[in-house]
């Protein structure tokens, strides 16, 4: 086996078996306290709102030219083409608000009690 071939496989093993190693050696004292999980899982939320609607709108933006596309090019499927694009469109739709579900969830793991 070639040294080009084994170059992958070997920082593949190194990788997956032996970074864990080194975070599971941390000591107890150092690990990250409630105040920085909460931090973080703020962040989190800002994240997927944002990632949920930049997706949603692109989605659906290409979604709609395609089938706008597809119209003009034959406006006798029109019919044909409208029925997917709006099923479509709601699934992309579903995807959005699933985020921000899960953004809100964050949100309020950020903010609960101390």
């Amino acid at each position: 086996m070639s040294t080009r071939k084994l170059a992958p496989a070997t920082v593949a093993f190194l990788a997956t078996f032996l970074v864990p190693l080194a975070a599971f050696a941390a000591n107890d004292d150092m690990g990250a306290n409630k105040f920085s999980v909460k931090a973080w899982a703020a962040a989190g939320a800002g994240i997927a709102i944002g990632l949920a609607a930049l997706g949603g709108a692109l989605g659906q933006g290409r979604a709609a030219a395609a089938a706008l596309e597809g119209i003009s090019r034959n406006p006798g499927a029109a019919a044909r083409i409208q029925t997917p694009m709006i099923l479509g469109l709601a699934l992309i739709e579903s995807l959005v608000l699933l985020g921000f579900v899960i953004a809100f969830f964050l949100q309020g793991f950020a903010s609960a009690a101390q």
